[in-house]
């Protein structure tokens, strides 16, 4: 759960430091509708700020309804997109919502939102004399040291090696200190190793871990679950029906927007991605792969698998032929040759290898259930193709120069011609053996217990109590903020 105990010391400290910062730090209500409740002041700051600034005004842009601009936007309407039947192959409206336009990139600043700030504004982490530790496979880690840059807190990078150099790039800028460890996504227990060698030799350092970290589950519940009910009811006539959401797994805290969506369309599906050269939900297995963005060879503690319907599991090779269909120039020429609007193709490179696995998916479940143009379904586009220039780089250098007579062949075998291979649709006993995978992490390595465990199974009240959180911690932020005497 998320621990709102106040700690009066190291609260003061907080306080403090963010009153000479001018840090005002923003509730959920403020992030779920920006254009209602953003003070007037930061609205002001904001149009002379640019959206990767390592300004605390930021904070206010932890959102998905930020203007599509790089410097000075306000907000608008959630940042979504559609793709067309020409691309997908499938009748059925597949529609993602578009994390490029969030701080660092990606949604996962407001995944690390949801962790950090409780404990600040409770006085539990103290920026002046502690460290944030972010143990991650990729943005997580980025959005994260971000976020403790703009509230003036310390912090450690953990994420694999092999990432890509744009992620390494980029975390020099922010990051107090980075720690590479070996492997890449699939190099999970990799990552755990290093944070249990912290947490015993760095008496500082607080550990973030979005694995287990409720606030990751609540951030997505509460602002990415509304923002995917305002997009789905701004696109349904009177004809349509929500089908499902389709998310990869990395940390689980995406899969919380299907437990929202399953209140407001309790007919609805909620399914659930890994790669298939690691199919750890799908098959109990382990693997390395190529889908940059998601963790694997464990279930998170975070993950409510009782309300997922389905598991797939993504080759690798559709994720890669379709970033590099998509953004390779004689890919898009292909592309509008077979009627993709310019306007469309231009949109593409909103779609990092993660949203190329979260758009196969949503392909699969429209093929699985045969649905029709009146289904939609929705899923998230994590982050964009600007931390993956490398990845397209590598690939020609792999395999050659890229041509339209490629792009064909891409675009009929990975896309129009996939197939409903690593697809299971789940009943109770499925469910409940994915459940059961969470005891060989989270009970014997990490310390959780089995009681807390049946009780997220079991239990009909363990996962509403999270949901149930969001007032009570804009409250401590309401109060954080008049402590500071930058609130209202």
């Amino acid at each position: 759960m998320i621990d709102l105990t106040t700690h009066e010391d190291k609260l003061k400290n907080a306080v403090a430091l963010a009153k000479s910062r001018n840090v005002l730090i923003p509730t959920f209500k403020q992030m779920k509708d920006p254009e209602k409740h953003t003070p007037q002041k930061i609205r002001e700051k904001l149009k002379n700020t640019g959206l990767w600034d390592v300004d605390p005004a930021n904070l206010f842009r932890i959102t998905w309804k930020n203007e599509a601009k790089k410097s000075g936007g306000l907000y608008g309407k959630v940042n979504a997109l559609e793709f067309p039947r020409e691309l997908t192959g499938v009748k059925a409206r597949i529609i993602a919502l578009c994390g490029k336009w969030f701080p660092t990139g990606a949604h996962k600043v407001g995944a690390s939102f949801g962790c950090l700030v409780p404990r600040l504004v409770t006085g539990q982490f103290d920026p002046t004399t502690q460290k944030a530790v972010w143990p991650s496979t990729g943005n997580y880690c980025r959005g994260g040291a971000y976020n403790a840059q703009l509230l003036g807190c310390e912090s450690i990078a953990i994420l694999p090696e092999g990432m890509s150099k744009e992620r390494f790039e980029w975390l020099r800028t922010v990051a107090g200190e980075i720690i590479a460890t070996p492997g890449t996504e699939s190099n999970v227990k990799e990552i755990y190793d290093e944070v249990a060698r912290i947490r015993a030799t760095r008496p500082e350092a607080v550990i973030f871990n979005q694995f287990d970290e409720m606030g990751n589950h609540l951030w997505h519940y509460t602002i990415t679950g509304s923002a995917m009910e305002e997009v789905i009811k701004d696109a349904m006539g009177s004809r349509d029906r929500f089908a499902g959401v389709v998310v990869t797994s990395g940390s689980a805290g995406t899969t919380a927007c299907g437990d929202y969506l399953k209140e407001v369309f309790p007919y609805s599906k909620v399914g659930v991605g890994e790669a298939m050269q690691c199919p750890t939900l799908y098959l109990n297995g382990f693997g390395e792969h190529r889908i940059e963005g998601i963790g694997d060879k464990h279930v998170p503690w975070v993950h409510n698998v009782k309300n997922t319907d389905l598991v797939f599991a993504i080759d690798d090779d559709i994720c890669m032929s379709m970033i590099r269909l998509c953004n390779e120039p004689d890919g898009q020429k292909y592309l509008k040759s077979i009627g993709v609007s310019q306007e469309m193709i231009d949109q593409l490179p909103l779609m990092g290898i993660s949203g190329a696995a979260n758009v196969a998916m949503a392909i699969k479940m429209a093929k699985y259930y045969e649905l029709t143009e009146h289904d939609i379904i929705v899923t998230v586009l994590t982050d964009s193709m600007e931390m993956y220039g490398s990845r397209v780089e590598e690939m020609r250098e792999e395999r050659g120069a890229y041509n339209q007579t490629q792009a064909t062949v891409d675009h009929q075998r990975y896309v129009l011609g996939m197939g409903l291979d690593g697809v299971e649709e789940l009943n109770y006993h499925s469910r409940k053996r994915i459940h059961n995978l969470k005891y060989y992490t989270w009970i014997e390595q990490q310390g959780k217990t089995s009681e807390e465990l049946n009780a997220q199974w079991y239990d009909p009240d363990y996962w509403k109590s999270v949901h149930r959180m969001a007032d009570k911690i804009d409250e401590k932020i309401d109060a954080f903020n008049r402590m500071t005497g930058l609130g209202e």
